[in-house]
């Protein structure tokens, strides 16, 4: 293989290199740093690490596994192929050998996870440690037939929360030796509950504890997560427990060159650049052509089958030995498709993958040296995971990540030292939220009666809420304790855990009636509608019939590379305050807004490059829900300055708001999508100029409340952003929503420019 060196050289002699590297940053090798356990573990395990050569342990490794083995809950937040499962395995494994009885649960967001991890367990610990039948995964791919015997013999349980919530909670009476003696419960992979999803794995969790103990037993909770900035806050938030931070890493690391490469310009006026799509083809192709394996993330299927056919049809023309060993990966695929892809890119067998996100988490492909990242993948954590998907303990490694034509990935792109040099996100989630709780308490109720002392586990708003239930009907109060009502029966099948809305719509696929997913009103509206092309599982499906009084979605395969953006119009009303602050002269609020969505219509852009394919338009009712945001007022100097230079106000709101949002990703690990925001000179509830944001879904997960603690950090980043931005009058890099139901009309840049200048000028002086 060449080395990175003369590959970056090389590259730079290429056709379609136009200054595209912005940036690189050399990321040094470091050596391993071992550690000591306080007590030994058993000579079965002790033989296990020596004959797997996975000895001696890191720091990171002993003092989890000390915590652990003390009692302690422990959050282990390191980085990518730092040896995390080795943290839980060995105190679980030795609490199996020294208790016969003892039980635990593995949790993970993905049957894959479960699969791979099985694996695993069977080569290091069965039989010394856990015979056949006394491990294995229990999901939705678990044959009927097999599901009694597991309960009955197994100890080890490789499952996931949405399991765990429809069908062994719901069923408890018949888990019951199980959760009598669970004394582990592992969270993998906790970084990926947030927002919604979160916030309903946190109510799971705790109904989760509040059976152990009614079964008798406390189980230690252990979570393993890439690195994030709030990692004990987080795990705290999703169990209602108090953890130890385990994030001393100490894995070797080869050393990285990570390369920010930015697609050239091709109208500066527009601000319109070189599709990434086409530039990830380039780089892939050039690299598989350099002998050098990798893996390239996108952000579909279709797209990863797109450049995957560009890069074998270059490659046939100029490295033909190469051209078939390039894949697909998705996440789609059959498990056994799935499995044959991940042992030939482990073995070798393969020189590339192009993949969706379904390969970021951590399944073994063995050792890769590149990484192509089409698009900033919306947090700082998952950019780090996809690219620690390529690297070796003792040889350098190539990651490129391509900046997309919108406000979060150009920022970064003039801004590396924000990447490379500034802390990870926060993770946000909200257990308290009123939707979800509800829906959760039923479920509680359903598994064995509420009483007063459960607030130990749903918290200090949970008898307001069980009240709530008991007034419309949904529970019986009797003798200090709610039981369901006996109108109800089995709540969890109606819960869809990646939803905040009572209101759901079955997503089934038009062929054979399976119904792929359960989405909440919101959701069904903005991204389901008639004629959208909505994503599963990195599958692309087109609308074909959209039923309102049946609650379903009708979708077939959509065979045509493009997608769709839905156009929204919002109103938003102020409710009540509950916080607000003052930045000298500006007052920033936090609180709960009604929200009014009207999707008007929407946009077909070509997946390879991104151009406007059409336009249509939609007649749906309008979609109502409270929820948390924040809203500020706009100096006075702003006004005066915009005013003289003759420049629009409205305008100047309306492109701030668009930045703000585009920006507020940077702060909170969320997607653009899960923050709304409305601007307008004159709001009804405050008598002043308004511009709102507000969380996506009903209730809403805590992403606004992160905005109203760092609003000054927010600004300052997106006048940042906005000034930085080559364009005339604004373009999709900075000012423009491709969601805006005005058509990004009115915009104006320079009006923006002053408004975020005063709003920075007012607090700088504070």
């Amino acid at each position: 293989m060449a080395t990175i060196a003369d590959f970056i050289i090389r590259l730079k002699k290429k056709k379609f290199y136009d200054g595209q590297i912005v940036h690189c940053e050399n990321l040094p090798p470091s050596l391993a740093r071992y550690g000591e356990l306080e007590t030994a573990l058993s000579p079965i395990l002790q033989r296990i690490l020596s004959v797997h050569r996975l000895g001696p342990l890191y720091t990171h490794q002993t003092q989890a596994v000390n915590l652990i083995r003390s009692g302690d809950n422990v959050v282990v937040c390191t980085s990518s192929a730092s040896g995390k499962s080795m943290c839980y395995n060995l105190p679980v494994m030795q609490s199996m050998l020294e208790e016969k009885q003892a039980c635990a649960f593995y949790l993970f967001p993905t049957k894959a996870l479960a699969q791979d991890q099985l694996g695993k367990i069977k080569h290091l610990f069965s039989p010394d440690v856990l015979p056949v039948n006394e491990f294995d995964t229990y999901d939705g791919d678990t044959p009927t037939e097999d599901r009694a015997g597991i309960r009955r013999t197994a100890r080890l349980i490789l499952t996931n929360p949405d399991m765990l919530h429809v069908s062994i909670l719901q069923n408890h009476r018949t888990w019951s030796r199980f959760l009598r003696n669970l004394r582990y419960v592992v969270v993998d992979e906790a970084h990926i509950y947030r927002g919604v999803f979160g916030s309903h794995v946190a109510l799971i969790l705790r109904r989760l504890r509040r059976l152990c103990a009614a079964y008798g037993s406390v189980p230690q909770f252990i979570l393993c997560s890439a690195t994030i900035d709030n990692p004990e806050e987080h795990a705290e938030s999703l169990t209602g427990l108090s953890f130890f931070v385990v994030d001393d890493d100490g894995s070797p690391k080869g050393g990285k060159d990570f390369v920010l490469w930015n697609p050239p310009l091709i109208d500066t006026a527009n601000g319109t650049r070189r599709s990434a799509n086409a530039e990830s083809s380039d780089l892939f192709s050039s690299l598989i052509g350099d002998g050098i394996r990798s893996i390239c993330f996108t952000r579909t299927r279709r797209l990863a089958e797109l450049i995957a056919d560009y890069v074998r049809k270059k490659l046939s023309d100029n490295a033909s030995s190469y051209a078939s060993r390039v894949k697909t990966y998705r996440a789609g695929y059959t498990a056994g498709e799935r499995r044959r892809i991940e042992q030939e890119l482990s073995c070798g067998a393969l020189m590339g993958v192009v993949a969706t996100n379904a390969l970021e988490l951590g399944v073994d492909i063995g050792d890769l040296d590149a990484t192509v990242i089409t698009g900033y993948p919306g947090t700082i954590s998952s950019t780090w995971q996809q690219s620690g998907r390529s690297g070796r303990r003792d040889t350098r490694s190539l990651s490129f990540l391509i900046g997309l034509d919108n406000p979060l990935d150009q920022y970064l792109m003039r801004h590396p030292q924000y990447f490379f040099g500034q802390s990870y996100e926060n993770v946000t989630l909200n257990p308290t939220n009123p939707y979800i709780m509800g829906a959760h308490l039923l479920c509680a109720a359903w598994e064995r009666a509420l009483g007063s002392s459960d607030a130990r586990y749903f918290g200090n708003t949970m008898l307001a809420e069980v009240q709530a239930l008991a007034k419309d009907g949904l529970l019986c109060e009797r003798r200090e304790h709610y039981y369901l009502s006996p109108t109800l029966s089995y709540p969890a099948g109606e819960v869809s855990i990646r939803s905040a809305s009572g209101t759901n719509f079955a997503l089934t696929d038009g062929r054979n009636g399976k119904i792929l997913e359960v989405l909440d009103s919101f959701h069904a509206f903005t991204q389901a509608h008639s004629g959208a092309v909505y994503l599963h599982q990195g599958e692309s499906y087109v609308v074909a019939e959209f039923d309102l009084l049946g609650k379903t979605i009708k979708v077939v395969p959509n065979t045509d590379a493009y997608y769709t953006v839905s156009k929204e119009i919002t109103d938003v009303r102020v409710l009540r305050v509950h916080k607000e602050k003052a930045l000298g002269a500006i007052k920033v609020y936090l609180g709960e807004v009604d929200v009014s969505l009207d999707v008007v219509g929407y946009k077909k852009k070509k997946l390879y490059t991104e151009e406007i394919l059409g336009e249509e338009l939609l007649t749906l009712p309008t979609q109502r829900f409270s929820t948390i945001g924040l809203w500020f007022d706009i100096p006075q100097k702003a006004r005066e300055r915009i005013s003289l230079g003759e420049l629009d106000f409205d305008g100047g709101l309306h492109a701030t708001e668009h930045a703000t949002i585009g920006i507020l990703p940077l702060f909170a690990m969320c997607d653009r999508n899960d923050i709304g925001g409305l601007s307008t000179p004159l709001h009804p509830d405050t008598g002043a100029s308004q511009i709102f944001i507000y969380d996506a879904c009903p209730g809403g997960v805590g992403i606004t409340e992160k905005g109203f603690e760092l609003i000054s950090e927010l600004w300052d980043a997106t006048l940042t952003m906005v000034n930085e931005c080559q364009c005339h009058d604004g373009c999709p890099s900075c000012i423009q929503s491709p969601k805006c139901g005005n058509n990004n009309q009115p915009l104006d840049k320079q009006a923006a420019l002053i408004l975020l200048e005063e709003l920075k000028t007012r607090t700088s002086t504070l």
